[in-house]
Formats: C-alpha cells, sequence, structure tokens
C-alpha cells in the first residue's frame, strides 16, 4: 500500500513544478483601439484624426525578445487578443517617429493579466502616420 500513496505524491510535486508561463492557451483576453493622428511629411500640421482600419498589433508575452502574434485592426479600430494565459504581457503598435522623420517606433502598453479569465480593455495606443 505504501507504492500508491508514493506515485502520488511524486505525481503531485511534478504537477506543482509545472508552473505555465505567458502566452496562448489560457481563457483570458486583451483588447484596445488603434487611434491615428495624420500628419503631413515633416509632422507640423496635423491633418487629420481617427480610428485606424487594418493597422498591425503585436503582442509579447513576458520577456521574450519578440512578438508571438500580430493582428490587424477591424473597421473601428479595435484590436484582440484571445485565449491568453495569466502573466505580464506588452502590446505594441508602430508608429512614425517626428523626432527621427523615415524612422518607426514601438508605441507600448504594458499589461498584467493576473486572472485565468480576465479582460483586460487597454488605454488606446495612439500612432502617427
Amino acid at each position: 500500500m505504501k507504492y500508491p500513496i508514493t506515485l502520488f505524491a511524486l505525481v503531485a510535486i511534478l504537477f506543482a513544478g509545472c508552473e505555465k508561463e505567458p502566452g496562448e492557451g489560457g481563457l483570458a483576453s486583451i483588447s484596445g483601439k488603434i487611434y491615428v493622428q495624420d500628419y503631413n511629411g515633416n509632422c507640423t500640421e496635423l491633418r487629420d484624426e481617427y480610428y485606424g482600419i487594418d493597422e498591425v498589433v503585436y503582442i509579447i508575452a513576458g520577456d521574450d525578445p519578440s512578438y508571438f502574434e500580430r493582428v490587424r485592426t477591424g473597421p473601428d479600430g479595435t484590436y484582440w487578443f484571445p485565449y491568453l494565459r495569466r502573466g505580464d504581457y506588452t502590446v505594441y503598435s508602430l508608429s512614425e517617429n517626428c523626432d527621427a522623420p523615415g524612422q518607426l517606433e514601438a508605441i507600448e502598453r504594458d499589461v498584467k493579466i493576473n486572472d485565468r479569465r480576465e479582460d483586460k480593455v487597454l488605454p488606446d495606443i495612439v500612432v502617427i502616420r
């Protein structure tokens, strides 16, 4: 009868050590909108402002050096990253850099998912075009 108890203890220890990293495979989500400010070529005159259609948005999980998923915004500028696990994330989109014409910069939002069914809605990410 000692054998099943030892086996049970070993299995419990193995599963206790299996802490899942941030990323896909959960029930939480992150969403938000991309807001575009359309400037002239030298960033001196704001021509228009609107929620961006078909803008690319990226998500990074934890300390990974690169994104694990990218999506495009819908007709109202909304993006959505579903099926996430608990953890730290960075959501970003690329914007023109008025201080360095011709170069892009990442406009980031850091977010932490604490609950396995949490739905985080981020403030608008404002990008320059």
